[in-house]
């Protein structure tokens, strides 16, 4: 057993004690005295990523089947823990699947008992009929958020721009469609026993218990679990020597503009510098974009920008939807401009220091709750997860602290260099002239 807190060079501190059972499941108690109840946060470490070409959703299709019941209790795994009063949910993302539950002190050990069911014993009750009803659902979800959304295709059509086929980021969480109706009930049940196990799980209690409780509470609801493999890890590249110009037409009234980078993997050196970048350009209605486009040039109806960080390498995106009358390549001029500005001058002082105590604040926020998403618990998963230290919160707020007005011109020259990017135009249908010239129609599968 290990014990360690988070010294930090501001007030901020997220103690903790990590013990890994004998079947590998690391378990991390943050006690929290202030109310009676504790959060519940589960992660697997399995995505999209995890997944292969032609076999593409299965991580997705498990954060439905999860909910529908185990072998101990093969009903909706809601209603017993909305009785007592918790909040529950789950999601996920390329790298990761979580689950978690915000329950009374009282209601614990329903809570660990649930979660330890579905982790040992999904599988008995996964019938056809309840996974072929899922299939249902997900691929109806897909319709509605994706091929029947103003923009929804982009996600699909960035992915496969983005990244090589094959290369695990190049297909959405969510999956293909043909994939998602290809999928037969042995394969899925290979996929559960490969990833979803002890072996490959963080645990995390955050609240109203002390460590010694939570390490025996786990021990004895997940304890007896057996491992099951370690999954071998995932590695990719994804880069671009030039410039991409794509376009694609979809049910939208006005043309929109995305510019896509590849970055730095999470927590990595400059991902950081692109976080600030993000919130320098168009993090708020005083950012450089957003004061140029939408204010000054009214070339832009909105600018939005961030950088995606994940475990193989990032990217990062920025957005502007044309305001009517103008034309795509106004908005890609004048965000070029503000970006060679920002490599040449660097943020002032004063940029700067809002954008940084915007990070801050961001930081100081995820310790005012225990659960849900970004929650302490939330957040010493990510840690465990992605860096094998929980205690990476005072490296990861030094990392901010470092960014100078100096990184910040490197990052913008090199990150967000023009020759070496992708341009995607989202037009309206049949109206491909409004595309920036020189592109090439993609249509997502």
């Amino acid at each position: 057993m290990s014990s360690a807190s988070s010294p930090s060079p501001v007030p901020l501190d997220l103690p903790f004690v990590r013990h890994t059972l004998a079947n590998g499941l690391d378990v991390i108690v943050h006690e929290d005295r202030h109310v009676p109840i504790v959060a519940v946060n589960v992660w697997y470490h399995v995505g999209s990523k995890d997944e292969r070409p032609g076999r593409t959703g299965f991580a997705h299709l498990f954060e439905h089947l999860m909910f529908e019941g185990s072998a101990h209790y093969d009903r909706g795994y809601f209603p017993p823990l909305q009785q007592a009063g918790a909040l529950v949910n789950g999601s996920t993302n390329t790298d990761r699947t979580n689950y978690w539950e915000v329950v009374p002190t009282s209601a614990l050990d329903r809570a660990l008992w649930m979660e330890s069911d579905r982790m040992g014993y999904l599988l008995p009750a996964l019938t056809r009929a309840r996974f072929q009803t899922q299939q249902a659902v997900v691929l109806n979800e897909r319709r509605q958020n994706y091929e029947n959304r103003p923009y929804g295709l982009v996600t699909m059509a960035l992915a496969e721009a983005l990244f090589p086929p094959g290369h695990p980021y190049s297909w959405t969480t969510i999956g293909s469609a043909d994939d998602i109706r290809a999928m037969q009930l042995d394969e899925v049940q290979e996929f559960f026993r490969t990833y979803y196990h002890p072996a490959n799980a963080s645990l995390v209690l955050a609240g109203d218990i002390g460590a010694a409780e939570g390490i025996a509470l786990a021990e004895r609801y997940f304890g007896d679990l057996p491992p099951g493999p370690v999954p071998q890890p995932v590695t990719a590249d994804a880069s671009f020597q030039d410039e991409r110009r794509l376009y694609l037409e979809d049910r939208v009234e006005l043309p929109r503009i995305y510019m896509a980078w590849h970055t730095p993997a999470i927590y990595t050196g400059g991902d950081a510098e692109a976080d600030v970048l993000a919130g320098l350009l168009a993090g708020s209605k005083a950012s450089r974009l957003y004061r140029a486009l939408v204010y000054e040039q009214r070339v832009a109806l909105d600018v939005s920008a961030f950088q995606n960080s994940r475990e193989l390498g990032s990217f990062f995106l920025l957005a502007a939807t044309a305001a009517p009358g103008r034309l795509l390549a106004d908005l890609a001029a004048a965000v070029d401009l503000e970006v060679a500005r920002l490599a040449a001058e660097g943020p002032s002082p004063g940029e700067l220091a809002r954008v940084t105590a915007q990070v801050e604040a961001q930081f100081v926020y995820r310790l005012q709750t225990n659960g849900g998403f970004g929650g302490k618990a939330d957040q010493l998963n990510a840690y465990n997860v992605f860096t094998g230290d929980p205690a990476f919160f005072a490296a990861d707020f030094a990392r901010f602290q470092a960014v100078t007005a100096s990184s910040i011109r490197m990052a913008a020259s090199t990150c967000l260099a023009p020759d070496a990017r992708m341009l995607l135009s989202v037009v309206p249908r049949d109206r491909a002239a409004l595309a920036l010239d020189g592109s090439e129609r993609v249509t997502p599968s």
